[in-house]
């Protein structure tokens, strides 16, 4: 079914050159409201979708709870097809905004489009209860039809059965990596299987000890060690979708929009369950509070921890991940149980996954015969997979140079590598440095011994 919105009847369409002037004009009056939703219903008559998207997005960044802006912004989302995206803001929008025709309307034919008929004849019905001039003749008649079963795995009656190409967060993907494609690491990974992948595969047992699905893992290391790269290969192991979510992606100017913008992810997360929500560079959003000076990045670690407990929307199917370099810097209400209370460190490679990490570097590469990855491995104790790549990247450009001169490539030889590994030095050591006095002097409750463990100063556990 395509979805026909009500800004898209308008039988003219708007001239182009008129458009220009009021976009222009729009830069010099961004806070005119007013002016905004009509150049973004022009855009939209235009079929200029994208444009109208972004205004509206900045519309609502004023004014978050303009229902206007809202129905305009999830219109424009069912125009480009991002499913998921408009159900996130139309049913928003109606927790507001309960009596809102023209948002059940737009709500009942998202249901439709998804075979949630029944679903859809209710929300049809509220929205001519609230305004009968909204008949849709063409959407009735499919409601007339037999109603679809909703699939019993859905744990969202309301939400889209299937996953956007396109959606509300542009990070989201199904990644194609699994636990194969990541070289060594193993106990990060059975880590990772007995906290996320294995109360996704056998729901029956944890459920019988009363375990839900879901809650969360923190991964904490040297930087360049892979910490994002095993997340997304956590989700391709199970087949689940990936968010990845930088501070950019939250953080905003205007005040509250930093606690919305952390509430839609966690929604969509929770619309495309099973989801893996990975936070990278966590500790930029969960800082101590007792550092923090302005009370707005205290409403945000607030929000933050209510969303990980699930306090509005239960997080089952919800796999949340996050990557840190300074964990010590994190508030520690992040670390109770039901939140962060596995955190796992994650180490530079070892020889093995060194050499592999090396074997795929050097794959299509002009390579002598004398290359030995594994001899490169022994010599590169301590160097992180970044570390490894600005390796391979300093052999190449010098043998570029030597190329140059004579006028033709020449083969990559192991001299050229062992060269290399003099001019790099591994990255981890200053991280190390500064870990082991956490580690010693900081570590209440045993939470960095696996630092001190891999340090050699303290045997592991048995």
């Amino acid at each position: 079914m395509q979805i026909q919105l009500s800004v898209f009847a308008m039988a003219a369409l708007p001239d182009p050159s008129a458009i220009q002037p009021l976009l222009e004009a729009l830069t010099f009056s961004p806070d005119n409201l007013a002016l905004r939703k009509h150049v973004a219903g022009l855009l939209v008559q235009a079929q200029r979708l994208p444009e109208a998207e972004d205004l509206y997005r900045a519309g609502l960044r004023q004014a978050p709870t303009d229902t206007d802006l809202q129905l305009g912004l999830a219109e424009v989302y069912a125009g480009l097809h991002k499913t998921s995206a408009a159900f996130v803001v139309i049913e928003e929008l109606l927790t507001s905004a309960p009596e809102h025709a023209r948002a059940h309307l737009l709500h009942a034919r998202l249901l439709a489009q998804t075979g949630q008929l029944e679903a859809a004849r209710d929300a049809y019905d509220t929205a001519l209860h609230h305004n009968p001039t909204l008949e849709d003749a063409a959407l009735a008649a499919q409601l007339r039809e037999r109603a679809a079963p909703v699939p019993a795995q859905s744990p969202h009656p309301n939400a889209a059965s299937i996953v956007d190409e396109q959606a509300l967060f542009a990070g989201l993907e199904k990644p194609k990596i699994n636990f194969a494609d990541v070289g060594g690491m193993e106990a990060v990974k059975e880590e990772i299987r007995l906290k996320i992948i294995h109360p996704l595969q056998y729901p029956d047992l944890y459920k019988a000890y009363g375990k839900a699905t879901g809650g969360g893992l923190l991964l904490y290391g040297p930087p360049g060690c892979g910490k994002t790269h095993l997340a997304r290969a956590t989700a391709g192991e199970v087949q689940a979708s990936f968010i990845n979510v930088g501070i950019n992606d939250i953080l905003d100017m205007w005040l509250g929009n930093s606690e919305k913008n952390l509430h839609q992810l966690f929604q969509m997360a929770r619309l495309q369950a099973p989801c893996v929500l990975f936070f990278d560079e966590v500790d930029a959003l969960a800082a101590n509070r007792h550092d923090l000076r302005q009370s707005a990045g205290r409403t945000v670690i607030n929000q933050f921890l209510a969303e990980l407990d699930g306090a509005v929307s239960a997080n089952d199917g919800v796999l949340i991940m996050a990557a840190t370099n300074a964990p010590w810097h994190l508030d520690a209400a992040f670390r109770r149980p039901g939140r962060f209370d596995r955190i796992v460190l994650v180490t530079p490679p070892d020889e093995a996954a060194r050499q592999a990490v090396l074997d795929v570097m050097l794959r299509d590469k002009p390579l002598a015969t004398s290359i030995n990855p594994a001899a490169l491995a022994a010599k590169t104790a301590g160097f992180s997979g970044a570390d490894l790549k600005a390796l391979v990247d300093v052999a190449i450009e010098n043998r570029l140079r030597e190329s140059m001169k004579q006028g033709r490539p020449l083969p990559l030889e192991q001299a050229d590598f062992l060269h290399a590994v003099g001019q790099v030095r591994p990255s981890t050591k200053e991280w190390f440095a500064t870990a082991k006095n956490y580690a010693l002097y900081s570590n209440e409750g045993g939470v960095y011994d696996d630092i001190l463990v891999y340090l050699g100063i303290k045997k592991p556990r048995e």
